[in-house]
């Protein structure tokens, strides 16, 4: 009866905060919900005899998000207390679980959200680019991203790099060229959600098309922690700094040949933008064999029962030698399943949409974060997590991993595939329950029913 009568307690509550607006669940409201006994609801709690207290059944979902019209106050049912001083209400608005986390969250986790709106930009003639590196995100150790933006016919100079170079079209057309060190040549226009790939001290060059009257913006990922754009090996740097009759014997001519060069770097410049049927000039020694450009885009992706997925990596992506990427939609009230990656950690860049991400890093450490558009996420290898969409519109990011092949783990077929007795040892759940996992991976899952009413 206490059971009945607390789980339809429960309902009420369902039917009452699903009848509010959105993000404006109260703290009046879980205060009263957080007083029910811990494991109240546990199906098998009056016949279990645990070794340690159940886990609780208080709820902990986001109290708030981005568009409601008051001032969030760091309360958790009876945890907590309004602010006194100074409040940045924006940010607070965006990061519900920072300034009221579940009370689930424990210990202590490195921040693992950087959201490019924070970092310093450089602007040039013709286009900026803005970066994220470990002194931005010190727990982001294995890979580092630049937002880079161009004007219709803007040149990112010629260049190379100490590190990889991994590419995805965030919106427009880019021309793309390299030579490989045999000598080989490459020349490609990509569109918007296609990928580049250039191994470490490979020359290249991007060029915006008119193609988009805006021209284009790319999201750049390299695989180094402390990978830093400003320190790229650029054309123009180089030669500004070699005497100019040493370039002159290079090129077999006269100094007066040169006396046209910038004296220092170009980096981002105004140029006429290519045409669409530009090809690469002709090599004796051939193209390159494998090429740097991946029509991502024109993948199709696999339906799932809460979103899609699609993966590029060396099986599909010949050059991506030390970069793969899973790129994955969830509708509103589904998740990206919970999860670790054995090897490689996951450097997340959210496209659009609303959604939060706990990290579990063992010892009793764990802790959630909010995410937004043009927002980066890290989690650590092997930090279980999820991706949750708290929002009213499909959640759309990418999943970055400095690794050849894309991997991960399912909590959910771990579970369904070792032996039953096992698994009702450990989390004390039913039979019909564990025979209801699945044993292939879902990846992202369908809300529940019923948690959707919340």
């Amino acid at each position: 009866m206490l059971l009945l009568s607390v789980t339809h307690v429960l309902l009420s509550l369902a039917a009452f905060v699903s009848a509010a607006p959105a993000g404006t669940l109260s703290a009046a409201v879980l205060k009263s919900s957080s007083t029910l006994p811990s494991g109240t609801l546990s199906a098998t709690a009056a016949d279990a005899s645990p070794t340690v207290p159940l886990a609780s059944d208080n709820p902990n979902y986001p109290l708030w998000n981005d568009t409601v019209d008051y001032a969030p106050q760091p309360i958790r049912g009876p945890l907590g207390a309004n602010q006194l001083g100074p409040q940045n209400v924006p940010i607070d608005k965006q990061n519900p679980d920072l300034l009221a986390p579940p009370t689930t969250d424990a210990g202590s986790i490195l921040n693992a959200k950087w959201p490019f709106a924070l970092s310093h930009n450089r602007l040039n003639t013709g286009g900026w680019a803005r970066q994220q590196n470990i002194q931005e995100l010190p727990i982001a150790t294995q890979l580092a991203g630049v937002d880079m933006r161009l004007e219709p016919g803007a040149i990112r100079e010629l260049h190379w790099h100490s590190a990889d170079e991994w590419a995805y079209i965030l919106k427009g057309s880019t021309q793309v060229t390299a030579v490989d060190q045999n000598g080989k040549n490459f020349l490609e226009t990509l569109n918007q959600g296609d990928l580049w790939y250039f191994p470490a001290g490979i020359p290249h060059s991007l060029q915006a098309t008119d193609d988009d009257p805006q021209g284009c913006e790319f999201l750049l990922v390299f695989d180094s922690g402390d990978f830093n754009e400003d320190t790229t090996f650029l054309l123009t740097d180089w030669l500004a700094h070699v005497p100019k009759e040493v370039i002159a014997k290079n090129f077999g001519t006269d100094i007066a040949a040169f006396d046209g060069i910038p004296g220092q770097q170009l980096y981002i410049f105004p140029s006429n933008p290519p045409p669409d049927n530009a090809t690469a000039p002709s090599d004796p020694q051939g193209t390159v064999p494998e090429s740097f450009g991946y029509r991502f885009s024109q993948v199709p992706a696999t339906p799932l029962a809460g979103g899609t997925v699609k993966i590029a990596d060396s099986r599909t992506f010949k050059a991506a030698k030390n970069i793969a990427v899973a790129e994955v939609t969830v509708e509103p009230g589904a998740m990206r399943e919970l999860h670790w990656h054995p090897t490689e950690d996951e450097w997340a860049f959210f496209l659009e949409g609303n959604a939060r991400m706990t990290m579990f890093g063992a010892a009793g450490n764990a802790a959630t974060f909010d995410f937004q558009g043009g927002d980066i996420g890290y989690a650590p290898s092997p930090y279980g997590h999820y991706v949750e969409n708290t929002g009213n519109t499909t959640l759309h990011y990418l999943e970055i991993f400095h690794t050849d092949i894309f991997q991960d783990i399912s909590l959910r077929q771990w579970l369904a595939l070792i032996p039953p007795a096992l698994v009702k040892a450990h989390l004390n759940i039913s039979d019909e329950l564990i025979d209801s996992f699945n044993k292939t991976k879902a990846t992202v899952v369908a809300p529940d029913p019923y948690l959707k009413t919340f």
